[in-house]
């Protein structure tokens, strides 16, 4: 089977790793990818989010299922104009519908989502232009902090936690009025604020039928101590050492069940992953958010645990076969540690030569995010740059070879933090 992978960056390149691990790949192509997928099949220069593209490619190359990475083409309904083209519509896309990928699409969507299926949130509120004065008063007498967040896509940057009533009335004002993450922040979520420690859990649903992939743990702040602005992502672990078994009982009942069923019951169309960001409370677990998609940088830990050939999971997918099928999960433990270029996440320049990259070390593999090819060399072409992915016995060990690794690549204004699963270790 010829294959499409869309996306470039390093959940990408995990999965394109995986996927040319299964026999039923023959060819993968992915679009537009990095030099870390040029690796593992053929790049192809096209936008995720130029459908048109995208379709007479697969009716051209003869492919036999599209494998969506990104939130953006899912939220734009990519699956539904696959579906609605009678060229392509034979083809299997995995992801959700327009309609499902508003899980992702719109933190108010989401909220009325867990509302109404009674899965456990932080509570809220809503507020637009329509609005925006009856928020005023709502946040000077809201507890402090504040999350206020953006309600449309807003590259994971969308999140403010406000520590003072001026803070927030600020954000909020320059949220709504000045549109500071664009469209996306037109409306505005208020939640509460939780206090805990949070985890990624995946789910792969047919529609019928689902199955839990392995949890994972990020860490979003940029330096050590989680300390500094938020990125998209510096590391993470794999397995995460609180969800025990009384845990994720809990959060199966309380959450992934109730999730799927609310689909089902809604009518939604979803197929493909469901991505729920979990925060532990006590005991409790809370939902912080729904993706419609793996997640960067836990796919670089998640995909490398993941015993099952992808391809065979993506087919039972399509034909809502995933009854049929059992996760097994590799018991060591991967850590994923992220270079990242200077300046991140703020400004930062590209195109700086990187070195090392035939470093190897059994039990390590090195995942491409943020590169491109310029001249028979691997440059640094985006923010997050590269990681690491190491397995260990133990956290501790698969971090430490994670960063020994990272010790060998080299590029200028390269950046990393070298605590990743500190809190375990």
């Amino acid at each position: 089977m010829n294959l499409l992978l869309l996306g470039s960056g390093g959940r990408e390149h995990a999965i394109a790793w995986k996927l040319t691990k299964s026999p039923r790949c023959e060819k993968l192509f992915i679009a537009p990818g990095n030099a870390g997928t040029a690796q593992c099949g053929t790049n192809v220069n096209i936008n995720p989010n130029d459908f048109d593209a995208v379709k007479k490619f697969c009716a051209t190359e003869d492919i036999g299922m599209v494998i969506v990475g990104p939130e953006e083409p899912l939220v734009k309904g990519i699956v539904d104009s696959f579906r609605a083209d009678s060229t392509v519509n034979h083809i299997p896309v995995i992801g959700p519908s327009k309609q499902g990928a508003q899980l992702e699409g719109s933190k108010s969507f989401a909220k009325q989502f867990m509302v109404r299926h009674n899965i456990p949130t932080a509570g809220y509120h809503e507020f637009d232009t329509n609005n925006y004065q009856e928020g005023i008063p709502y946040l000077q007498k809201h507890p402090i902090p504040i999350v206020l967040k953006a309600d449309g896509l807003a590259a994971g940057k969308g999140v403010m936690i406000c520590h003072s009533y001026v803070e927030a009335m600020s954000e909020y004002e320059l949220m709504i009025h000045q549109s500071k993450f664009g469209e996306a922040s037109k409306k505005v979520v208020v939640e509460e604020f939780l206090d805990g420690i949070e985890l990624s859990v995946f789910i792969l649903t047919d529609g019928d039928h689902h199955l839990v992939l392995p949890q994972a743990k990020d860490y979003k702040r940029i330096k050590d101590g989680d300390k500094g602005p938020n990125t998209g992502g510096m590391g993470a672990v794999s397995p995460v050492p609180f969800a025990d078994e009384a845990f994720m009982k809990k959060v199966n009942e309380r959450i992934i069940l109730p999730t799927v069923k609310g689909l089902k019951k809604d009518k939604i169309d979803y197929t493909g992953i469901i991505f729920v960001g979990i925060i532990k409370v006590n005991d409790d677990p809370f939902v912080i958010e729904y993706n419609c998609r793996f997640g960067d940088p836990e796919t670089e830990v998640v995909i490398p645990r993941l015993k099952n050939d992808l391809v065979e999971l993506f087919v039972a997918t399509a034909n809502k076969k995933l009854n049929e099928v059992k996760i097994e999960e590799d018991v060591r433990v991967a850590c994923t540690v992220m270079a990242v270029s200077a300046g991140y996440p703020a400004t930062y320049e590209k195109g700086f030569p990187i070195t090392g990259l035939d470093f190897k070390v059994p039990g390590t593999m090195i995942f491409h995010a943020g590169t491109i090819e310029k001249d028979g060399d691997v440059v640094t072409n985006g923010g997050r740059v590269l990681c690491v992915t190491a397995y260990g016995e133990t956290i501790d060990e698969a971090v430490s070879s994670a960063v020994d690794v990272m010790g060998e690549i080299d590029f200028d204004g390269i950046f990393y933090r070298k605590d990743i699963g500190w809190e375990f270790r």
